[in-house]
């Protein structure tokens, strides 16, 4: 004989139950103070992204299979917001963002066993390898070679401006397998092992002093046809997806981590009696503003992805809004400082460690990387408001 009990549904947790059940996990797990030494932070962070997966609080938007959570669009926005609360650090290497959608897409269900898990656990770091010395924003003009040999493509070429190249197992590449007139019809999309013979990785400082970016030299190096990504000089298509989601992904990010920065400017003007001043009054209230405009514009891109499968190119005003937004707020942060914005981190004297000269100086490439501003504004005037087509820019 059944009973109620039998037949009870079962309990559905509401949103703001898993926000505190997540809250509650990133305080109780957090993983301590950032080290200093390179080495030992790669090992607190690889710790970290392993403590996540293996509890089942990694990979957000990635479906199950692949060990990610699925969540709904609403809990999406939720596990940002705490994420980026909760100060924990953020996944090394730039696959979980750009290459994890386009595999996901794209590849073989051999490929997507193979690469995924690892990826999203952190046991694997990934590096985009796009940009070169004459082919950034002209990304399609890019002169990297591969050449077919039998099972495997022979690779030469230079990358440059690589965001995690000096730690990453993995880099996934865009090569050039057609003529070099093919432009963007002659591009392929390679995942290529970083630490196989032939490939040379050298730091680059930035004018932080810093070392977030790297060079790659690629020298006659084999990657089996196995780890092509999709059908041979089809990578542009390839590419423009994970640019697109790697532009949706850091909407969301950006929009967390801006509502925390901005209102630790804020506590800071009013730690620093400025608060009152109409004129930075007047210029919080519009970092305000444009804050609550990150936000809502990152979650109509992710609702957009959730329902049609791709961000569009309405990406591309994210990508404008947030690094023209950083800047801003950044100048503005060293201004109402005055000359004490000019202490570094390594002076004892410095405001919060110098931290805002620090973004301050990082953010003046923000309109470079991931596409300049202009590359930007044109894909909102000819794909979003319909305007005429640059003959110069592939379709």
């Amino acid at each position: 004989m059944s009973t109620a009990m039998d037949t009870q549904a079962p309990v559905v947790e509401t949103d703001e139950e898993f926000r505190a059940r997540l809250r509650a996990f990133l305080t109780e797990h957090h993983p301590g103070k950032r080290p200093r030494d390179a080495v030992e932070r790669l090992a607190w962070q690889k710790r970290w992204r392993a403590t996540l997966f293996d509890a089942g609080f990694a990979g957000p938007s990635w479906p199950r299979e692949y060990g990610g959570m699925d969540l709904s669009f609403r809990r999406q926005v939720i596990y940002q917001e705490e994420y980026n609360r909760a100060r924990v650090p953020g996944p090394q290497g730039t696959g979980l963002g750009i290459a994890a959608p386009t595999i996901i897409t794209y590849g073989t269900e051999e490929q997507k066993r193979r690469w995924l898990r690892p990826m999203l656990r952190g046991d694997k770091v990934w590096a985009q390898g796009y940009s070169e010395p004459e082919a950034g924003s002209d990304l399609h003009a890019l002169r990297t070679t591969a050449r077919l040999e039998g099972d495997h493509y022979v690779v030469n070429g230079q990358k440059v401006w690589n965001t995690y190249a000096d730690i990453a197992d993995v880099l996934f590449c865009l090569v050039r397998t057609g003529t070099p007139e093919s432009r963007q019809h002659g591009i392929t999309y390679l995942i290529v092992d970083a630490r196989a013979p032939g490939v040379t990785v050298r730091p680059l400082r930035d004018l932080t002093g810093a070392v977030h970016f790297s060079e790659i030299f690629l020298e006659n190096v084999r990657v089996p046809v196995t780890d092509r990504v999709g059908e041979e000089n089809d990578g542009w298509r390839l590419a423009r997806t994970s640019l697109g989601h790697e532009r949706a992904a850091g909407a969301m990010n950006q929009a967390a981590l801006y509502r925390r920065v901005l209102d630790e400017l804020i506590a800071l003007a009013e730690e620093r009696g400025l608060a009152a001043d109409a004129v930075v009054r007047d210029r919080l209230a519009q970092f305000e503003i444009r804050v609550r405009l990150m936000r809502s514009n990152a979650m109509r891109t992710i609702d957009t992805i959730r329902t049609h499968g791709e961000p569009g190119p309405a990406s591309s005003t994210s990508r404008l809004f947030i690094t023209t937004f950083e800047q801003d707020l950044h100048e503005f942060a060293v201004d109402m400082l005055g000359a004490d914005a000019l202490l570094t981190r390594e002076d004892p004297g410095a405001v919060q460690r110098g931290r805002w000269i620090n973004g301050f100086l990082s953010t003046r490439a923000s309109t470079i990387g991931a596409g300049t501003s202009e590359i930007q504004r044109n894909t909102i005037a000819e794909q979003v408001l319909g305007l005429p087509h640059d003959p110069a820019m592939p379709s």
